[in-house]
């Protein structure tokens, strides 16, 4: 039987039986669904639910696929948290290589998607409008009202704090002595609440693929995307060796 992060005990799917194909093809479609619920509210809904709104659609997507992937991948969709898997040996290093390709390539047809039912309303301008993408300063989230927005130092201790967060509860809900029920409501709440504080800072990455998703389709947004990267895998990291800490063990 193998625990995973849809909170199950799986008796019929065992992970270790399951071929790298389908964990990889999990991870893609997880991810471009995850984009297209998260990213999708943000563009098409953000004006109308506001960042509470979009936090809980990022959230509440996250704890519908941990119930519906786990059993399969283990339903990281995000580059950090499967760096976190990876540091304490519950994957290896091809198949997390794997798993990052194909949650970049999920992310990518995700917001690609989201752009283009975008496009389908008149006033929709990408230049103007763009897809929710990740910055600061003069690219932040309070461009829209002719200001700067919090600088690079928020955003590193937001993007680095927040994800460590999100890697350590992760890791913690499917630990072989946790109480994996209920795992992915667990999971899903940490993603929506890292998005409540991170949204209005840089509007809320916590996930490379997340942003890579929506980079592509605003212009400005190429030349920050490397903090976007490089922080939530940090904090992935950081998540990793807080797990091992509070834990007292590497292995699960």
């Amino acid at each position: 039987m193998a625990r995973t992060a849809g909170g199950v005990v799986a008796e019929d799917v065992d992970r270790e039986e399951v071929s790298v194909v389908r964990k990889v093809a999990a991870e893609g479609v997880g991810t471009f669904l995850l984009v297209f619920g998260g990213v999708g509210t943000a563009v098409l809904a953000g004006s109308r639910v506001g960042a509470l709104g979009v936090s809980l659609a990022f959230g509440f997507t996250l704890l519908c696929l941990a119930y519906t992937l786990g059993r399969v991948s283990g339903c990281h969709i995000n580059p950090a948290v499967t760096l976190g898997h990876l540091l304490l040996g519950r994957i290896n290093a091809v198949t997390a290589g794997l798993y990052v390709v194909a949650q970049a390539v999920g992310a990518l047809v995700g917001g690609l998607l989201v752009y283009a039912v975008a496009a389908g309303l008149p006033d929709y301008h990408r230049d103007v409008d763009g897809l929710a993408a990740n910055g600061w300063g003069e690219y932040g989230p309070q461009r829209a009202a002719a200001k700067d927005g919090y600088g690079l130092g928020s955003v590193i201790v937001v993007e680095v704090v927040l994800t460590a967060l999100l890697v350590l509860v992760v890791l913690a809900v499917t630990d072989k002595v946790a109480d994996t029920a209920l795992a992915g409501v667990a999971i899903g709440i940490t993603l929506a609440v890292t998005n409540f504080v991170a949204i209005p800072v840089d509007n809320a990455s916590i996930n490379p693929a997340r942003s890579l998703a929506s980079a592509p389709f605003q212009e400005d947004a190429w030349g920050q995307l490397w903090a976007f990267i490089v922080f939530p895998l940090i904090g992935g990291a950081l998540g990793a060796l807080a797990y091992a800490g509070v834990f007292g063990r590497w292995s699960a």
